[in-house]
């Protein structure tokens, strides 16, 4: 398999993820000192209280996807590592975040890393569980998946815009998505959701299982890979 990151957006992010981290600490600490030492600037340290939680909510954005170790595509590369097949895993390199193309298709691949049990309600995915943990993440900067289709629907669009720039349009074969739950501790039960759901030390038996059931061609996979690198 071959792994295509632009590592100068990660590290970049990754730094922007820190400053924030560290300017929120800062602004927090100075709306606090303000409220308790000079109680007549109120508004200012509301203020900066409102901006402190605003660059907190920020950096752990940045650092969720970006900061953390290993980050989410790492744990990509290696649920998918050993993959048979002529694989290229894009991460931040191309229209969109994670991207894998090979004979299973063409696969948008959506990591979370909640905690507890996911399960699709008929509607949307909900988390349950977790414990304290996740009651915490739940309130400070865990990633929203509510609907998490809606995400994958934008971002085929996205992709299909991209790819039509460069070939045909009834040649791109079908843009599939599967989200993948990294964290150790998690289980999922979403077998009827309209994605995909599924943990990640099940993401290459599956993408094996994908590429025997409804394979494209080494012509259609080098096509699309000469689209994206165009």
């Amino acid at each position: 398999m071959k792994i295509i990151s632009n590592e100068k957006l990660i590290k970049r992010n990754a730094k922007i993820g820190q400053a924030t981290s560290l300017s929120s600490l800062v602004i927090l600490g100075l709306g606090m000192y303000i409220s308790f030492q000079k109680p007549e600037l109120f508004n200012i340290s509301i203020g900066a209280l409102l901006v402190g939680f605003i660059l907190s909510q920020v950096g752990i954005y940045f650092g969720n996807r970006w900061g953390r170790s290993p980050r989410p595509d790492e744990l990509l590369d290696q649920g998918l590592k050993g993959i048979p097949g002529e694989y290229t895993l894009y991460h931040y390199s191309s229209p969109v975040p994670n991207l894998l193309v090979g004979p299973a298709g063409i696969w948008l691949l959506l990591p979370f890393h909640q905690h507890g049990t996911i399960i699709y309600d008929g509607k949307k995915w909900k988390t349950k569980g977790g414990g304290f943990t996740q009651s915490y993440m739940k309130v400070f900067g865990q990633e929203s998946m509510s609907r998490p289709d809606l995400d994958a629907g934008a971002f085929a669009d996205k992709l299909t815009k991209a790819l039509k720039k460069e070939m045909p349009e009834e040649q791109i074969p079908p843009i599939q998505a599967a989200l993948v739950f990294t964290s150790k501790t998690v289980e999922v039960e979403a077998d009827d959701a309209p994605v995909p759901t599924l943990h990640l030390k099940k993401l290459k038996p599956f993408i094996r299982k994908m590429a025997k059931e409804a394979p494209i061609t080494a012509k259609e996979i080098k096509a699309v890979n000469d689209a994206l690198s165009a």
